[in-house]
């Protein structure tokens, strides 16, 4: 396990991808027994999978319903998804906590450089407003390794916010500004800005709290309230320890960690070739050590290249086919 987790943490190639998702795939195989099932049911296994196209994607929704571990050890922290009053939410069951601070330092600084080099804001109030945000650890986890004494979290406090981009302009302290997005156009409805040493990086999402936007639009607002040319995000989520950033245009690179496959709507267990094709987004993340790194999300997006995407959307549930198949007691 510590062989396979110090090779996660080194720099990846395609090659070497590949042969780590199969050594992962015969892991989860063996020691996660809800994944074991879901292979069993479409007759996969160790034996005859010899690629990572072939490796079957659990869909996420068995999060929601089974606990996914493919670990002996003791779980340090259960990551929740956010979720309406009485729906069902999913639970990551983490037990290598240290593997994901690691794995999302080295994503982070990869695309940015030093987390040291920033001062970390985040305007994350609705998933500050529960516990077990995989998020919020994460923020949380660069603040502190930020080592600057005026990083830190937001509610609902915007006036204090405002003051506190105004100071760090001043003093052209370079600043990221991660906030979930309801709450950063919440912000600019009160007070404008112009920008110059902050990146400003939106984590998706209205939560409930706003009418869904498509990205070009949120983005454009963002850019006029804020004063800055482009707009960040990030796209990770409970189910993942791996995170994709995108610097504008909503186009995401992936850390070597993550590799995206795209799969027909219409038949999840058959997959695109080509690019720029769109269709559901299977996931692997060979963070996901103990958990399950083969996931197949209710995203809907493209791939642009072998190391970058496009998200388009979500499914609804009514375009969600063969997933009720799959179902396992």
């Amino acid at each position: 396990m510590k062989s396979l987790n110090s090779k996660i943490l080194k720099s990846l190639d395609d090659k070497t991808f590949n042969e780590l998702s199969l050594e992962v795939f015969s892991y989860q195989y063996e020691n996660c027994s809800v994944y074991r099932q879901f292979c069993e049911l479409l007759k996969k296994s160790p034996q005859n999978v010899n690629e990572p196209e072939a490796i079957p994607f659990l869909p996420i929704e068995f999060f929601k319903s089974h606990k996914i571990l493919s670990s002996q050890k003791p779980v340090q922290k259960s990551f929740t998804s956010s979720g309406t009053t009485g729906s069902q939410t999913s639970k990551h069951h983490i037990t290598d906590l240290r593997l994901y601070e690691d794995n999302s330092t080295r994503i982070f600084e990869k695309f940015y450089g030093p987390v040291e080099d920033y001062c970390i804001l985040a305007l994350l109030p609705s998933y500050l407003e529960r516990d077990g945000s995989s998020l919020v650890y994460m923020v949380d986890h660069f603040i502190k390794k930020s080592n600057n004494s005026e990083s830190g979290f937001y509610l609902n406090n915007h006036e204090k916010l405002y003051r506190k981009l105004i100071s760090l302009e001043n003093k052209s302290q370079k600043t990221l500004l991660i906030g979930v997005s309801f709450g950063l156009l919440d912000f600019i409805e009160k007070y404008k800005l112009n920008l110059n040493h902050t990146i400003v990086m939106e984590t998706g999402g209205m939560k409930g709290r706003r009418k869904e936007m498509i990205r070009e639009d949120l983005h454009d607002r963002l850019k006029k309230g804020f004063g800055v040319r482009s707009i960040h995000s990030e796209y990770g989520m409970t189910e993942l320890l791996s995170q994709a950033y995108s610097k504008g245009a909503g186009i995401f690179d992936l850390p070597d960690t993550m590799k995206i496959l795209i799969r027909d709507p219409e038949d999840p267990l058959m997959l695109f070739s080509k690019y720029n094709k769109t269709g559901g987004i299977n996931v692997i993340d060979l963070c996901n050590m103990n958990s399950c790194s083969f996931i197949a999300t209710q995203d809907l997006g493209q791939k642009t290249n072998d190391n970058t995407l496009k998200i388009l959307g979500r499914f609804d549930h009514s375009d969600i086919r063969g997933c009720n198949l799959l179902t396992l007691n």
